[in-house]
């Protein structure tokens, strides 16, 4: 199984473009600093690459990596498809980038499967454009990505009921938000992914228990974070992010777990943007690693 992580941040991305907080004063002063909005793309057994959730970097991300680029055809491309953890908007916006695809595979779960076509009409404006086909994504049972007896299996893990603002008035459901376990056949081998996480449920606790690389939600790294740097009103958890670390931080959960674990979906306000931090050593004690834009994960 071979990831390709394609950004590490949260949404607004790092520098964010109206923000002059320390994190992306940094990244401009440093662009080594810099962090795209948090995606990664998996290769399946056949050589196509799924996209996991569409960013408004998507553009940027695919050309920064060759593997993606396009070709020996004209208009061949090996981007299979993309798969949403959610129905957020850094999640979603970069699926209208993806219209001059000649057809497009979408695996998603009901309710934000429900959001993109009936809030924001993705099938109706991308309809002249681009063929979108729909697949169901569960918390039932895995399904399949490229070839279909053997091929990468993925299935979903509820992480949040948490709606995108925009669909605030939308039914609630448990999947609304899911982490991702990717299992290969051939291998044996698990990766969880998992950028956004409201709480850590035992069905969580397994997969991520059973996995050979977990990547989980460091958007925050304490509870408090939010408010002390004056971006919400809200905890992080009551903004729906388990932080790193204090009670009930995710860091000492990781800790446990035998997999390698990192943290991606990190916000501007998060220490860890800065590599000097001395949250990355306390973090190393715990064998623990944030994980950068272009890292590739081969398991």
């Amino acid at each position: 199984m071979l990831l390709q992580l394609l950004g590490t941040a949260a949404g607004g991305g790092i520098p964010q473009w109206n923000c002059a907080c320390p994190g992306c004063s940094g990244a401009r002063a440093h662009p080594e600093r810099r962090r795209r909005h948090a995606s990664l793309a998996v290769r399946t057994d056949d050589g196509r690459w799924y996209l996991v959730n569409a960013t408004p970097d998507i553009g940027d991300q695919i050309e920064a990596h060759p593997a993606l680029h396009p070709g020996p055809g004209p208009r061949q491309t090996p981007i299979a498809g993309v798969v949403l953890t959610d129905a957020e908007l850094d999640h979603t916006l970069g699926i209208a980038r993806l219209r001059e695809a000649d057809a497009l595979e979408i695996h998603a779960t009901a309710p934000v499967r429900r959001a993109l076509q009936d809030r924001l009409r993705l099938g109706e404006i991308l309809g002249p454009y681009t063929a979108l086909t729909w697949r169901d994504l569960t918390c039932h049972g895995a399904r399949s990505l490229g070839p279909p007896d053997d091929g990468l299996r993925i299935s979903a893990v509820p992480v949040s009921a948490k709606r995108p603002r925009y669909a605030a008035d939308a039914p609630e459901d448990e999947a609304w938000v899911v982490a991702l376990r990717l299992y290969e056949p051939a291998t044996g081998r698990t990766a969880v992914y998992a950028p956004a996480v409201a709480a850590w449920s035992d069905a969580l606790h397994r997969v991520a228990a059973e996995a050979d690389c977990v990547l989980v939600d460091g958007t925050f790294w304490d509870d408090e974070e939010p408010r002390r740097t004056g971006i919400s009103s809200r905890t992080a958890t009551g903004m729906g992010h388990l932080p790193i670390d204090g009670p009930g931080g995710t860091a000492g959960i990781l800790a446990t777990l035998s997999a390698r674990c990192y943290y991606t979906h990190l916000n501007n306000t998060n220490p860890l943007v800065d590599p000097t931090a001395a949250q990355h050593k306390r973090l190393a004690r715990l064998g623990i690693e944030v994980a950068d834009d272009e890292l590739v994960i081969e398991l």
